[in-house]
């Protein structure tokens, strides 16, 4: 053990942790030591002034509060808060075709970098330490990334309709970007859909992905329409059509996946690749999609299910605490069974299982020593959670995002005490203000792609 200073000592929490089986329980009257960016211990405030021998550079008394691992959000597109309350009570079809695609065909490296600083401090508030995000202009959103704190799964997204160029520039941001920001930006090829890429551009994609051991993230099988159409279409589902391409050989991160159905279950459990989902339900809702991610269905193969919001733009927040809250209930209602997602399952999802998701479920996800110190204080001092008398339906179904006092990534304090450290709020609202007329004008009858499948 190292006599030299911590660099943060957070005592008198209480602290999420999991047992050797996985199963989440909470230490009471704990402190967590922080060194070099990582956990290292998590011990009784009363052994605590051993550990460190009272020599630390911050202190947080975190008394009232508990410490969780910092929320992920394993699918978003961060720059499209810009775009929030935009294109309200519509159909998909309609509400990428007739507002948001052609929108998206104003957009400049200046709106995406507004839009990327004002969702993270969205983020860092509701204690998401990390996000994947699926975007354009993404050397953008990598350098507000580097400069705010965060950790972030990035993909340069592509269509088929721009060329080779759109998949070789999704190949070139991957490679450039791949373990940057002191290794809190890992990166992934990120071609948009089946619908909008080829069968051809998506079998070389999963060759570049195996070439350079990069992942895929990719929407598909978001909705039932889809995979209804493809089966009529091509015969194959979308899954089938990413298992045909070889993308399940690769490391996949499925965007959404309500459309995923019985057939389509054995492919995925062969997938030789680390295959995961990610829910974001309150879209599926906003959009009168007729089910939800299954998934009780991709945890029986062994399938993980990390938690989402999809962009402001569909979802209007990137609220993953709210995106929780709601996996739980959807999935009650859906399966017709009050004892499924518990709350302790719904904070199984929303860390580890989304560190997975996201491929970082050997570095965070929990805290434990050795991880990387990505943590959330929550109080729940406030009359809306107390009493506690379960602490995990407590934290699921009565605490908010709002209840995040301090958010750390890294060992690093980026929000404390709802104070944010590294991000000017109001100068960036002020700027992106100026510049909404611009990008919300749809006069030019441009769009950068059709929503047909």
């Amino acid at each position: 053990m190292s006599h030299s200073p911590a660099d943060l000592l957070i005592t008198s929490c209480t602290v999420l942790v999991h047992d050797d089986q996985e199963r989440i329980r909470f230490e009471q009257d704990a402190a967590i030591v922080v060194r070099d960016g990582l956990v290292e211990s998590v011990t009784s405030a009363a052994d605590v002034a051993d550990v460190v021998g009272l020599a630390v550079v911050e202190r947080i008394d975190a008394r009232g509060q508990v410490a969780l691992p910092g929320l992920i959000n394993c699918h978003t597109h961060a720059p499209m808060v810009a775009l929030r309350g935009l294109a309200e009570d519509l159909p998909t079809e309609e509400w990428f075709n007739d507002v948001v695609w052609p929108v998206e065909s104003n957009l400049t490296e200046k709106d995406v970098e507004l839009g990327a600083r004002l969702a993270c401090a969205e983020m860092i508030r509701a204690g998401v330490t990390c996000f994947a995000d699926h975007y354009f202009s993404m050397d953008t959103v990598a350098a507000v990334v580097a400069e705010c704190g965060i950790r972030a799964h990035l993909g340069e997204a592509y269509f088929s309709s721009q060329g080779p160029q759109g998949r070789e520039k999704s190949l070139e941001f991957a490679l450039r970007h791949r373990d940057t920001a002191d290794g809190r930006i890992t990166t992934a090829l990120a071609p948009h859909a089946p619908y909008t890429v080829t069968d051809a551009d998506l079998a070389t994609t999963a060759r570049l992905a195996l070439e350079h051991g990069l992942p895929v993230h990719i929407h598909a099988a978001e909705n039932r329409d889809q995979t209804d159409t493809s089966l009529s279409r091509h015969g194959v589902t979308p899954i089938e059509v990413l298992d045909r391409a070889d993308l399940l050989d690769t490391d996949l991160l499925i965007a959404h996946g309500t459309g995923v159905i019985d057939r389509d279950l054995p492919v995925l459990e062969r997938a030789s690749g680390r295959t995961a989902v990610a829910t974001a339900p309150r879209g599926y809702l906003k959009f009168a999609w007729p089910g939800t991610t299954p998934i009780r269905a991709l945890r029986a193969i062994g399938i993980p299910v990390g938690l989402a919001t999809d962009g402001a733009a569909s979802n209007n927040s990137l609220d993953v605490w709210e995106s929780m809250a709601l996996t739980s209930l959807i999935q009650k209602s859906t399966e017709g069974d009050p004892r499924w997602l518990t709350s302790r399952q719904a904070l199984h999802h929303a860390t580890l299982q989304s560190a997975r998701a996201v491929g970082l479920g050997d570095s965070i996800g929990s805290i434990a020593p050795g991880r990387r110190a990505d943590i959330v204080l929550v109080d729940l001092t406030g009359p809306h959670t107390r009493p506690v008398h379960d602490l995990a339906a407590t934290l699921v179904h009565s605490a908010r995002s709002a209840d995040v006092r301090t958010t750390i990534v890294d060992g690093r304090v980026l929000m404390r005490d709802r104070e944010l450290l590294t991000l000017d709020v109001p100068a960036v609202v002020r700027e992106l203000e100026k510049r909404l007329p611009a990008l919300v004008d749809r006069s030019h009858g441009r769009r950068i792609q059709e929503y047909d499948t």
